[in-house]
């Protein structure tokens, strides 16, 4: 078994990062790109688990790295609000443009509206009627990836099936899919900031589009019920219609395409886990999904502002006050989960805070799952053998933790 936090320690003294006390290091993004800061984490738990940063390129903002305060801040929307935005942001950049105008980024009422427009399409009844077109969908990305031998999981795979599934949900029309594609891709992969925002502006000015002509000629998707909902009397405006579409977008594909490519690695690096899942895959694939959410946990921190003054871990947060809860050190908090940094597809209980907790726990929960479930199976099905051909590479993001490409040799599976 492979001791993940000693190969992250190593990793960190290679590149020149020796100071585990060193907290200004989790809002430097060279310290992801060569991994998440495991050692850092383990030294905040134990000794500094409430902690204030001063500003400097980003705000003032307390961290917390322990599983108990962690879920205490996300349970509690009323002392801790998302309104004014739940992402670090530099200073120069100003306020989210997001900020009490899309699901994630709300606060009740507007909240519940938004979500009450949105839960239907991720209901129980939904995601059995898409249950087939989803294993259609994901034999054929596997079975493209097993031709082409030597892939990206990242791209090749990982990516394909979340951003198909969300496309088919707002209505993007087929012929518009492979823009969408590349610019969500491009998006969160890109070599450099410009090409980042320029592909994320691109998604702004297509759903722009979009959503005006849902407006004059709505169908039955979820664009044209957000371009129809209203408040107070009136439609919402449009921008914010946009900018809710591109949260749908961003969070129902991200998130799933790097729990998946972690996912990946993490059974490949542990060929024991690997065998475990496949000889018994309907029996084991629950707890298996379970703990690779857990493992790559995909969204860094989540943010919340304190609307008045409160006490956690023994420290005195401040009304007004930004607190940044890091989920990827909260789910390998040992008070919680023993051995912790030990993959375990047969991990249970695994009560973690991947995607979130408390009133804004992730609506699309069950349908990721359903996803990563797809293109397991699919893998185990068609792939006799798979190997990392190559360094896996890492995004430089102090938000979304995980792998910006993971090449692969593939092998077909022999049938008999």
């Amino acid at each position: 078994m492979i001791d993940t936090s000693t190969v992250i320690d190593g990793i960190h003294a290679v590149h020149g990062v020796h100071d585990v006390h060193d907290i200004g290091r989790l809002v430097d993004g060279e310290t992801y790109r060569h991994g998440n800061p495991f050692g850092l984490w383990r030294w905040m738990r134990e000794n500094e688990p409430v902690v204030r940063h001063e500003p400097g390129v980003f705000p003032a903002f307390w961290s917390l790295t322990r599983f108990d305060e962690v879920k205490e801040v996300l349970r509690d929307a009323e002392t801790f609000s998302s309104s004014s935005g739940i992402l670090l942001r530099p200073l120069a950049q100003g306020e989210d443009p997001g900020s009490n105008r899309t699901l994630a980024l709300s606060d009740p009422p507007r909240h519940q509206l938004l979500r009450g427009a949105v839960a239907g399409w991720f209901a129980p009844r939904n995601l059995r009627r898409l249950s087939d077109s989803l294993d259609s969908a994901a034999y054929s990305i596997v079975r493209s990836a097993v031709a082409a031998s030597r892939i990206d999981f990242v791209g090749d795979v990982a990516a394909k099936l979340p951003i198909e599934v969300v496309c088919s949900f707002l209505g993007v029309p087929d012929e518009d899919r492979p823009s969408l594609v590349q610019w969500s891709t491009d998006a969160f992969c890109a070599g450099t900031a410009e090409d980042r925002s320029i592909a994320h502006l691109e998604i702004l000015d297509y759903f722009g589009d979009l959503v005006e002509r849902r407006r004059a000629t709505p169908g039955e998707d979820l664009v044209s019920v957000l371009a129809g909902l209203t408040h107070q009397g009136e439609h919402l405006p449009v921008d914010e219609v946009v900018l809710n579409c591109d949260n749908l977008l961003v969070g129902g594909t991200e998130n799933v395409r790097l729990a998946m490519s972690g996912g990946m690695l993490a059974l490949l690096e542990h060929p024991e886990q690997w065998a475990l899942l496949r000889d018994d895959f309907d029996t084991v694939v629950n707890t298996a999904i379970d703990e690779i959410l857990r493992w790559t946990s995909s969204a860094t921190h989540i943010m919340r502002r304190a609307t008045r003054d409160v006490e956690l871990g023994g420290r005195l947060i401040r009304r007004g006050e930004l607190v940044v809860c890091w989920l990827t050190s909260a789910n390998r908090d040992p008070a919680h989960f023993p051995d912790p940094d030990v993959f375990d597809v047969r991990r249970g209980p695994n009560r973690h805070l991947a995607l979130g907790a408390g009133p804004h726990y992730c609506v699309g929960t069950q349908l990721a799952k359903l996803e990563i479930r797809a293109v397991l199976r699919e893998f185990f099905a068609q792939v006799g053998d798979a190997a990392v051909d190559g360094e896996p590479e890492y995004l430089d993001s102090i938000v979304v933790n995980g792998l910006r490409a993971l090449p692969l040799r593939l092998t077909p599976r022999r049938t008999e």
